[in-house]
């Protein structure tokens, strides 16, 4: 199983030298310790899996569905809606993505099955309680649960190729995640690794489904996700970048600020998630324009709140894909009960020193496309 030694080396280095950080002994301990422990561990479960399971060598990975865009863009919300269609699809649950081996998953799978037949479901609802205590207090601004589809890349976490690791320490600016289709070293490795993840997912759920994957982070991966998925077909979300980069900019910090850091400390991450922030809306669109063949789909966030089913039906008929009537009835449910969504999570533009002039300066072929507000507009609304 590959394992990232050069930024988890980075990582150290940086969690060194952090002389006053309380957390400094306990993080050590984790990164010195328990990482190469449990990548021992899941290094000879990835070897057992060619043993035990010999189709894994030779299933293909066909048409896999990569949901795109900038966070807070909707990505989540198409995710979960394309996810329903659970006949089609094969996808990461949360749970399943620390068990990187395809014999880890199938272990836990029987496990819980015996818990449900002989201890009437009591180890399912404890950790039923333990997901509520944890994630509840933060589903007002991302649903989260074990059992929810979740992005791909924590799937790559035990590779030490997570983004985790600068949300738990604020260092954007010393490891990069984004910018794979830049790094042809990491990109050859990352991408091997990852197929190797995907194969093993469509294994455990049957082998003849479509990969479905969701994750931010690979709007800066669509050239590499080419390289290995030539026949990979893309859904890139798009939002007005005063509501989604303020609001991506915030709950990071949120995260960083409940950890203890200062906003000295997490200053510069935060000025390079900016940056990156603007990328997440260019660098699709370059990519892609440079591969016509590739079929994608644009959807406009306002369109899917407003009619999530007709927007999930534009892209099965883009991908030339039926729906059943099953799926059907289970997207007119859904989609009604994402027009009644409402978020409680509060932001606003001044918190980040960003501007609607800075944005549409920056990004002013798709403010011209989108027709998002600008600061002319906004000064004539409240005029």
């Amino acid at each position: 199983m590959y394992f990232d030694f050069d930024y988890w080396w980075r990582v150290v280095r940086h969690v060194w030298g952090l002389k006053d950080w309380p957390g400094r002994p306990r993080m050590l301990l984790r990164l010195l310790l328990w990482i190469p422990l449990c990548c021992l561990f899941n290094s000879l479960c990835f070897l057992l899996d060619y043993v035990l399971f010999l189709r894994l060598r030779s299933l293909p990975v066909e048409k896999p569905i990569f949901v795109i865009g900038h966070a807070r863009s909707g990505t989540t919300l198409m995710h979960r809606l394309l996810s329903g269609d659970s006949e089609r699809f094969s996808y990461f649950l949360y749970w399943e993505m620390f068990f990187p081996s395809l014999i880890q998953k199938k272990t836990i799978r029987a496990l819980g099955a015996l818990d449900r037949r002989f201890l009437d479901s009591a180890i399912f609802k404890r950790l039923k309680a333990w997901d509520d205590k944890t994630f509840g207090p933060y589903r007002h601004m991302h649903h989260m649960s074990l059992w929810n589809a979740e992005e791909d890349c924590f799937a790559m976490s035990a590779a030490f190729v997570s983004q985790q690791w600068a949300l738990d320490v604020p260092m954007m600016d010393k490891i990069d995640f984004f910018h794979l289709d830049r790094m042809p070293e990491k990109r050859r490795r990352w991408m091997h690794h990852y197929r190797e993840l995907v194969k093993r997912q469509l294994l455990l759920n049957g082998g003849d489904r479509i990969h479905l994957s969701k994750n931010p982070m690979m709007s800066g991966w669509v050239e590499s996700l080419l390289d290995v998925f030539p026949d990979a077909r893309f859904i890139v979300m798009m939002r007005d970048p005063a509501e989604c980069m303020p609001s991506c900019l915030k709950l990071v910090q949120g995260t960083w600020k409940g950890k203890g850091w200062s906003e000295a400390a997490y200053e510069p991450s935060l000025q390079v998630l900016t940056e990156i922030a603007f990328e997440h809306f260019t660098h699709p669109r370059e990519i892609l324009a440079k591969h016509p063949d590739t079929p994608h789909i644009v959807v406009d966030y306002r369109e899917l709140t407003r009619d999530p089913a007709t927007a999930v039906r534009d892209i099965y008929t883009r991908f030339d894909m039926p729906v059943s009537a099953d799926y059907a009835a289970w997207l007119a449910a859904q989609g009604e009960k994402a027009r009644k969504h409402q978020s409680q999570f509060e932001y606003s533009l001044g918190e980040f020193r960003l501007s609607r002039d800075v944005m549409q300066a920056r990004l002013a072929d798709f403010y011209a496309q989108y027709q998002w507000p600008t600061a002319n507009t906004e000064e004539q609304s409240h005029a």
